[in-house]
């Protein structure tokens, strides 16, 4: 019981240290906030606004029928320009794309004839002119056979193998039916902000006890290295797992909108879980690192890995196999994969045990070493 008031005021000492520091308390703030809102809103990978402008020389119903069918969100409102202004407009970057349809447009289709309907793309906007150029296809040849198909139902079948695929793809979308990036990005930025900064604030913690001083004052109190280090990763964490609770139900579900699928508690013990594993990092990193620098390197070094292959930005499936099986030993790679698991496709406990189980055994392992590291460098010390 002793042990247990000793950590519960250590880590009361700690919140009021993290209070009074404006940067930490800053950095956690936006990382939790305004970083996740930009991250969610402006990575997007899927196409949105696209200006768009077109020449139309034949002026027929099936060319009107072309142009109306873009609409947003995809596209902003189609602009007519002139065939002379085309090269103009695309030097200048007025548009992301110019469509021009020749004359006898319609004519042609009608007549099996195949003519050819040109689409300028401004390359320079990468993600945009990809999806947009598969998009515009797309638009064209589902209108173009559906115009034929009300023209002259006797000859569709003949252009279907020109117009389209001889089967009907019929194509469900789980769990994000638009395919939207900020549902996805959202929740990543904040499982990545989770790691980032457990590292920063225990490893901060404690490297600021040894240069102001008082980590002297802590070894001549009756107090073990055990529970000061067991106090800055409670503390910490409490912060943390605080700060993803307001991300979620504030930045996620009420600023962008963003629905959660599964249990919002269950995702929340699954994050304190792997706090320990985290904030435990931190705490080992910082019994190398002499100065706030040095500890910043490391976790250059230890943290950027952990999230860049941990899933939360490429499948695993997509790593090479000695790679992959490297992070199945990262608790990082299970915490991804259960929050993926809980926040996208709801899912229970009864799923997600194994993670949770990886996770706090890994954890376990890894918070032994940390502290049996911190011991070491406090009794050196002392």
């Amino acid at each position: 019981m002793r042990k247990l008031q000793n950590i519960f005021w250590l880590g009361a000492k700690e919140l009021r240290t993290f209070f009074h520091d404006y940067v930490l308390l800053g950095l956690v703030i936006y990382s939790f906030s305004f970083a996740v809102y930009v991250q969610a809103s402006s990575s997007s990978q899927e196409l949105h606004n696209a200006s768009i402008a077109f020449v139309d020389e034949d002026h027929s119903p099936l060319s009107r029928r072309l142009i109306g069918a873009l609409l947003p969100p995809f596209f902003k409102p189609p602009v007519a320009i002139a065939e002379r202004d085309i090269d103009h407009a695309m030097d200048i970057a007025a548009y992301t794309f110019v469509i021009v349809i020749p004359p006898h447009f319609a004519r042609d289709v009608v007549a099996g004839r195949s003519p050819a309907l040109q689409v300028n793309v401004d390359a320079t906007a990468m993600v945009q002119a990809g999806l947009g150029s598969s998009y515009l296809q797309q638009i064209f040849t589902s209108e173009i056979g559906n115009y034929l198909t009300g023209t002259d139902a006797a000859f569709a079948p003949q252009r279907q193998g020109a117009l389209g695929s001889p089967i009907d793809l019929a194509v469900r979308i789980a769990f994000n039916p638009n395919a939207t990036t900020a549902w996805f990005t959202s929740v990543m930025g904040i499982i990545n902000s989770v790691t980032m900064l457990a590292i920063i604030l225990a490893g901060a913690a404690v490297v600021r006890e040894r240069e102001h001083g008082t980590m002297d004052h802590l070894l001549v109190m009756p107090l073990t290295p055990f529970e000061i280090a067991m106090s800055k990763i409670w503390a910490n964490g409490l912060v943390i797992t605080a700060a993803v609770g307001f991300s979620l139900a504030v930045v996620v579900r009420q600023l962008l909108g963003i629905p959660i699928a599964g249990s919002v508690l269950l995702f929340m013990c699954g994050v304190a879980l792997y706090l320990f594993f985290a904030t435990a990092i931190g705490v080992f990193l910082a019994t190398i690192a002499r100065s706030m620098p040095q500890l910043g390197l490391l976790y250059l070094l230890v943290a950027m890995p952990m999230n860049l292959l941990s899933g939360s930005n490429t499948p695993l499936e997509s790593m090479p196999p000695a790679l992959r099986t490297v992070m199945f030993a990262s608790p990082s790679t299970h915490f991804v994969s259960f929050a993926q698991a809980i926040l996208y496709r709801g899912a229970g406990f009864a799923v997600v045990w194994p993670e949770f189980l990886a996770v706090g055994l890994i954890g376990c392992c890894f918070l032994a070493l940390a502290l049996m590291r911190f011991r070491g460098s406090v009794v050196q010390a002392g």
